[in-house]
């Protein structure tokens, strides 16, 4: 089993390598928050997730990663079950995550126990790309 811990301000390389997106601010703001979490194999950290409050109430899962020669051997699982853990225990009862519908990872989710609950289109350059489906879970 893989250790699994909130992130760190020395994780910011490895943040870095998988998660291309995040603003160095917001990755500040991930570990004053705990809003962000590393999975470590072997003390080799080899995957990511982060969240941020929809609504300021609600978990929303906004990536979730593991380095590519670790995927398909259910670190993605583990990471999740940590964070929908956590996420009961702070008293959340509902949360959110999203995938593009041309990924793969809307079939993931659902195994999960996910259900889609809607999406939406962005067509404005430069930032177009294919429909975000938004998908949701009690726990």
């Amino acid at each position: 089993m893989a250790e699994i811990r909130y992130v760190k301000d020395t994780d910011k390389h490895f943040w870095y390598h998988l998660d291309k997106h995040l603003p160095e601010t917001e990755f500040n703001n991930k570990v004053l928050t705990k809003r962000g979490y590393v999975l470590l194999e072997s003390n080799r950290p080899i995957g990511l997730l982060r969240y941020n409050l929809f609504w300021d109430n609600t978990p929303f899962c906004t990536m979730l990663v593991i380095d590519q020669e670790f995927r398909g051997k259910s670190y993605g699982t583990q990471l999740m079950e940590h964070w929908e853990k956590d996420m009961k225990k702070q008293g959340y009862g509902m949360l959110l995550t999203s995938t593009q519908v041309d990924e793969t990872a809307q079939h993931f989710y659902r195994k999960l126990g996910y259900k889609d609950c809607g999406g939406f289109v962005i067509d404005i350059p430069p930032y177009a790309q294919p429909m975000e489906m938004i998908l949701i879970k009690a726990i």
